[in-house]
């Protein structure tokens, strides 16, 4: 028997005001060893034990060896069930695997005004087309997603609220209407002249950002898509008053 084991043994009881006879103490460094418990985790195991004896409704200051091994067999049953349960997981209940070419492909239809699935059969490989495609697809995604917003779906009934409506607008429309103002969304991105603009599916516009106090919250990098909103300038420049990101929807709204 180890004495620097029984005086830790007795040291983590008195903490929880609890004394040890010979023979609950001798107990106690069995059930030890019979764990294989090592130094460093000694005194957490043995607190362990005497929280869980702390926990019976008949104890006294006295640890009494009979409800020691009843607190010590309940703990191993716990252990045991854990363990069956756990064997009892089996991962291939929880995970569903997908083949990505079982998976239909949808593209935007602007002569429906809603997704068609693609009719050719699926490739790893890539179109010249896709590309863009995937770029125009996640465009309107997110343009539907905005225009279901309160703040841009017009309400069917009159109202005050009306007034108060935002309308996004195409690069189109700013042709010939210098000093007014106008909402745009679209990607963000460079021409050729090295200028960053806002792109979408009708055209682009050069931004300029020389007004702009500060951007909304988020983070805006080339390839992202924006909400801008700005004055159409002589120069056919948008001077920005406004950038943010595209509001969100609950998963409900989108399905």
């Amino acid at each position: 028997m180890s004495d620097d084991r029984q005086r830790r043994i007795l040291k983590v009881f008195r903490k929880f005001s609890y004394s040890l006879g010979p023979q609950v103490s001798q107990r106690v460094e069995q059930i030890l060893d019979e764990n294989e418990i090592d130094d460093e985790e000694l005194e957490s195991t043995i607190e362990l034990l005497a929280l869980e004896y702390s926990k019976q409704d008949d104890v006294n200051m006295k640890v009494d060896l009979n409800i020691l091994e009843r607190v010590y067999q309940g703990m191993r049953n716990q252990t045991e069930q854990a363990d069956e349960e756990k064997e009892l997981l089996d991962p291939e209940s929880h995970l569903y695997i997908i083949s990505a070419f079982d998976m239909p492909l949808w593209h935007w239809s602007l002569e429906t005004g809603t997704f068609t699935k693609a009719s050719g059969p699926l490739s790893v490989s890539g179109t010249p087309e896709s590309r863009i495609l995937a770029i125009r697809n996640r465009l309107n995604v997110i343009k539907q997603c905005v225009l279901r917003n309160e703040h841009f779906a017009p309400s069917t009934l009159p109202s005050k609220d009306r007034e108060k409506l935002v309308t996004l607008k195409s690069t189109k429309q700013l042709l010939g209407r210098a000093g007014d103002r106008f909402l745009l969304l679209g990607m963000l991105t460079h021409n050729k002249e090295g200028r960053l603009c806002i792109e979408d599916s009708d055209g682009s516009v050069e931004l300029d950002f020389s007004k702009l106090d500060e951007p909304g919250d988020g983070l805006f990098t080339e390839g992202s898509f924006a909400l801008v909103e700005g004055e159409y300038t002589e120069e056919a420049t948008l001077e920005i008053i406004a950038i943010g990101q595209p509001p969100c929807e609950p998963r409900e709204t989108s399905r």
